[in-house]
């Protein structure tokens, strides 16, 4: 799909926000809210967070294969990231990027053109490998819906579960409504204890088949403080219940001062 289109598609995303108030919309779970801004304390200590740079060393696993390489992971808010990865086969450069008021997602392989995503795979967190920066900071955006699941266990740790989703109002398509929901639904698991995330699941989807859910899940572990705020310095990333990137932290800053123009998009 071409970025015109996908424009032409989605431009009720940006104006439907000023018509949420207009609609009958679901309303988010009070327990659930408090949880999730509970976390975000938790993550930060009552800072405001504003961009991040992960360096890293990381293992790719691709079927029975499996290579090591570095990374250089970068996040500006909840809508812009940067994954520059660089294995012995070469190098990828995949970018997210919501300020064009609907999400945009390229991919370009050794420097090469960047590469659309469908924008089926756009509507989840571009900032997923830093939870200070996911949609749990969002608690104040109507058009973000949180749900409260329940307490769980999750890798032999006790959780809360806490989910949330994307409303977006199309008048004329309800049916666009509830895609949105289905692509944008996000499962956090925080420890029951420190509230700091576990776990985070959501679905991806081949890039011509948005109805073909792949089961993806983000494991957080190793925190350390960087300059007051909670940095997960492993990062494992799960497709299908196989380890797809082991990612090591070996170095993050906070709050440098990233350009916009990292995040572009062209």
């Amino acid at each position: 799909m071409s970025r015109a289109s996908a424009f032409s598609l989605f431009l009720s995303f940006v104006f439907v926000r000023g018509l949420v108030f207009a609609q009958t919309q679901p309303n988010s779970d009070p327990l659930a809210v408090s949880l999730a801004q509970q976390s975000i304390t938790a993550l930060t200590g009552g800072a405001v967070v504003s961009d991040v740079t992960l360096n890293a060393n990381v293992v790719s696993v691709v079927g029975p294969d499996s290579t090591t390489g570095t990374a250089t992971l970068q996040a500006k808010g909840i809508g812009e990231s940067r994954i520059d990865l660089s294995l012995p086969s070469g190098t990828s450069t995949d970018i997210r990027n919501d300020s064009a008021g609907y999400p945009q997602g390229t991919t370009a392989i050794n420097g090469g053109t960047q590469q659309a995503w469908p924008l089926h795979n756009c509507w989840i967190n571009a900032s997923w490998f830093f939870p200070a920066l996911s949609v749990l900071s969002s608690t104040s955006d109507p058009t973000v819906i949180f749900s409260y699941v329940g307490l769980e266990t999750r890798n032999g740790t006790p959780v809360q579960h806490i989910q949330s989703y994307r409303y977006v109002v199309d008048p004329n398509r309800a049916a666009t409504t509830a895609l949105t929901q289905r692509l944008s639904t996000t499962d956090f698991y925080l420890d029951s204890l420190s509230l700091l995330p576990v776990s985070v699941t959501f679905n991806s989807h081949p890039y011509n088949d948005d109805g073909m859910d792949m089961t993806t899940e983000i494991d957080f572990s190793s925190y350390q403080p960087v300059n007051g705020v909670q940095v997960p310095f492993r990062i494992q990333k799960f497709v299908f219940g196989s380890l797809a990137l082991d990612i090591t932290v070996t170095g993050a800053t906070v709050n440098s001062g990233i350009s916009d123009s990292v995040f572009a998009i062209q």
